[in-house]
């Protein structure tokens, strides 16, 4: 049986860090790290290629491979603690600020641009944090270095580049099945193949398309979990010029609200000036997304408004929630459904025909004209319609007959696996990082997650020494 010190599944943001941070700390220290996807330069989308509907591939290229769904993303930074995740649950605020900080610093060493967003102007932004109160809008302040699809995919080769100089092996199109337990502590995983590799210390970091994987994983082995809000709402396009005002100060103005009529939260999540959106593949159930290229520019902007649910017992599905809700949609469109707000308003379907008259032209030209009221709940929608609202209040042109509303947009976020303050589960050595495991909800803070599971693991391999 291969034996190795660390095993680290999945090759996204938390592993990724994960292994980086654990080369730097100890050269000699021997890492596996196994991806169920494909490799970077094998990632190709057919649908993409093809401006055609979803293909329905066994494993979305968009989402799963090296570099995770953060290859193909809009590749956003956020230099703030108040966003991203829950890491703050588990570090002092000063250990969070110090990790944050390093992880820009490796990005910036293998690529990332200097420029951060939101930085300067601030006179401008807080003006504009008073507009959004009297709307009944929060602006959060969250500075963010921007990478870009095509820039990030070029910054994580490197870093796949770096890992195998430093002797990382490194196996995509590799999924694993299960978990090696022994003597009650990790001992090493299962392959799919039904091959058995031990190892010292295991780090799961599967992802957000690996959530329902991990959360298998955690019952078999009895560890304690908490149900994690479930967050599902459409994605908005609309002309660029609208979002400039805030856009041009803070790149990515992220809004929470409080809907009047059922005091449900909604906020604004990944907010792309002159970009695209796109299609996702989540084991079969087509959902949405948007990027904003490095290289070119589109007329529009795009974000998602994100209706967050708690949940209380019996519920503990909220992935299959989230699939349930994305499945009409696909159902009734054959993938994404896009529409009109003013058709919304209006009660009735949009058509190519309405859409042809609109001022925005969709960049995503496989999603189906239709009728998204008879996909989401009422409440989610109401929430949304009354944020629009508000944030015309602050930008007009938001709530517009012309702005284009596409759905669904859902973040299968993990049950929250009970972990220690350096995210080691009940089982000894086994460690769980980034957005799979429910601790974390974008780049920065995945990437520090993986990074202090690394501190633990080499901390107790020194001290063992």
């Amino acid at each position: 049986m291969e034996k190795y010190d660390c095993i680290i599944v999945g090759a996204g943001p938390a592993g990724i860090f994960c292994a980086l941070e654990l080369i730097r700390r100890n050269e000699s220290i021997n890492i596996l790290m196994l991806e169920k996807g494909r490799d970077l330069q094998d990632r190709t989308c057919p649908s993409r290629e093809k401006r055609a509907p979803c293909f329905g591939c066994p494993s979305c290229a968009v989402v799963s491979g090296w570099g995770g769904a953060g290859a193909f993303s809009d590749g956003k930074l956020a230099l703030s603690t108040e966003v991203g995740g829950m890491l703050g649950s588990y570090l002092d605020r000063e250990e969070f600020e110090d990790g944050i900080r390093s992880v820009h610093e490796i990005y910036l060493e293998f690529g990332a641009p200097q420029e951060v967003y939101g930085l300067e102007n601030q006179d401008e932004i807080d003006t504009l944090a008073k507009r959004a109160a009297l709307a009944g809008l929060r602006l959060v302040p969250a500075p963010v270095r921007h990478l870009g699809t095509g820039r990030t995919q070029r910054i994580l080769q490197q870093m796949q580049d770096y890992l195998v100089t430093k002797g990382v092996a490194i196996r995509t199109n590799t999924a694993v099945d299960s978990l090696l337990v022994r003597d009650g502590a990790v001992a090493g995983v299962v392959t799919g193949k039904g091959e058995e590799i031990a190892a010292s210390y295991v780090v799961c970091a599967p992802g957000r398309q690996g959530a329902e994987w991990l959360v298998r994983q955690a019952e078999k082995l009895g560890l304690k979990m908490a149900i994690n809000p479930v967050d599902i709402g459409l994605r908005v396009e609309l002309p660029a010029v609208v979002m400039e005002p805030l856009t041009k100060l803070t790149y990515e103005a992220k809004f929470l609200f409080t809907s009047p009529t059922f005091e449900d939260r909604v906020r604004t999540f990944c907010m792309n000036p002159y970009g695209e959106v796109v299609m996702e593949n989540t084991d079969g159930i087509v959902t949405v997304n948007g990027h904003t290229h490095a290289e070119y520019k589109t007329d529009y902007t795009n974000f998602a408004l994100l209706v967050s649910k708690n949940f209380t017992e019996p519920f503990k599905e909220p992935i299959a929630y989230g699939k349930y809700i994305a499945s009409l949609a696909n159902m009734l469109g054959g993938g994404v459904i896009v529409q009109r707000l003013g058709d919304l308003m209006h009660g009735r379907r949009s058509t190519p025909e309405r859409l042809a008259k609109g001022l925005v032209v969709p960049t995503l030209k496989e999603a189906t004209p239709g009728d998204l009221s008879l996909v989401l709940p009422y409440r989610h929608f109401l929430a949304i319609i009354e944020m629009l609202k508000a944030m015309d209040q602050v930008t007009p042109g938001v709530y517009s007959h012309h702005t284009l509303l596409y759905g669904v947009e859902v973040k299968f976020y993990s049950s929250r696996i009970e972990v220690t303050n350096v995210l080691e589960t009940g089982v000894p050595n086994l460690f769980v990082a980034g957005d799979g495991a429910g601790v974390t909800r974008g780049l920065a803070q995945a990437s520090l997650s993986g990074m202090i599971v690394a501190r633990e693991i080499t901390r107790r391999k020194n001290s063992a020494a």
